[in-house]
């Protein structure tokens, strides 16, 4: 094989490669579609890394809510590329049903309004707040 080839097949290669590469957007998109719930969040719910990760945490976990977790901290190009797919410059970042719904300011007013359990009700998810109020009530 010449050389001329071998450059040939080293750039189908690389054009191959180019063709399965994931970009940022296009993974957190994959990630989003693919899950009910999604935080892109500093640390990890066992261990937030931040005040506001954790009141997201917090908030979740009173509504017995099952969520993905992704910790922009161990990621550069995941922080970035998540503050570009929003539009939204901090983090923590929610995704309910597919759609931005916003930080930890925007879920603790949703929390306070009762509005985040009719958002978790769009998405098939029934709040645990709703469930242990219907255990509350007198029968």
């Amino acid at each position: 094989m010449n050389v001329f080839n071998k450059i040939r097949n080293f750039r189908n290669i690389g054009s191959i490669h180019r063709l399965y590469s994931v970009t940022p957007k296009e993974n957190i998109e994959k990630i989003v579609k693919n899950n009910k719930v999604v935080v892109f969040m500093k640390g990890v719910p066992e261990q937030p890394q931040c005040g506001f990760s954790n009141a997201v945490v917090q908030i979740l976990r009173m509504h017995g809510v099952t969520y993905d977790a992704h910790n922009v901290l161990q990621d550069e190009a995941l922080r970035q590329g998540v503050k570009d797919y929003s539009n939204w410059p901090t983090i923590p970042q929610i995704y309910i049903n597919g759609e931005f719904v916003g930080g930890c300011d925007i879920m603790l007013q949703l929390h306070q309004s009762g509005d985040l359990i009719e958002e978790l009700e769009k998405a098939g998810i029934t709040s645990a707040l709703l469930e242990k109020s219907k255990d509350e009530k007198p029968k």
